[in-house]
């Protein structure tokens, strides 16, 4: 029996309890979900790559079925070398369908065997976002300093 791998990719500058509920849901459909940190030297992020990779081990501290990886090239070159044949995203609102549905046939056009999943978000995940999240961590750093 051939073990379904999910890749689910994205910057996670924060990893949020929505992205963390993504991974959850999907536990249920695939048997390994591989969270891969982007890394884009073109993008000033928040937390480093090890910060972010760190706080998703965290989240899922003893499940084997979840595994972080860093990763700078394309998302469909990474599911080839993970042996990911699902890319796994998460949906909000219209405009990430939107966004996400171009994404998508773009990577099914690069690599047609590799199929995107996408799963709206429960009501209480739909309004955090990682910009909202890093929005808020400034603040609070500024009423500190």
């Amino acid at each position: 029996m051939t073990q379904k791998t999910a890749l689910f990719p994205g910057s996670f500058d924060p990893f949020t309890s929505g992205h963390e509920a993504i991974v959850q849901r999907a536990l249920a459909l695939f048997d390994h979900i591989v969270v891969a940190v982007g890394v884009n030297t073109d993008k000033k992020y928040m937390f480093t790559s090890q910060q972010r990779m760190q706080k998703i081990r965290d989240s899922f501290p003893n499940d084997s079925r979840v595994e972080v990886v860093e990763y700078s090239d394309m998302t469909v070159d990474l599911c080839k070398r993970v042996g990911a044949h699902f890319i796994l995203r998460g949906i909000r609102n219209a405009k990430d369908l939107e966004y996400e549905q171009t994404i998508a046939a773009v990577n099914k056009a690069l690599a047609p065997d590799i199929e995107t999943v996408l799963l709206l978000a429960d009501d209480k995940h739909r309004d955090i976002s990682s910009t909202l999240i890093r929005e808020q961590l400034a603040h609070q750093q500024k009423e500190t300093d």
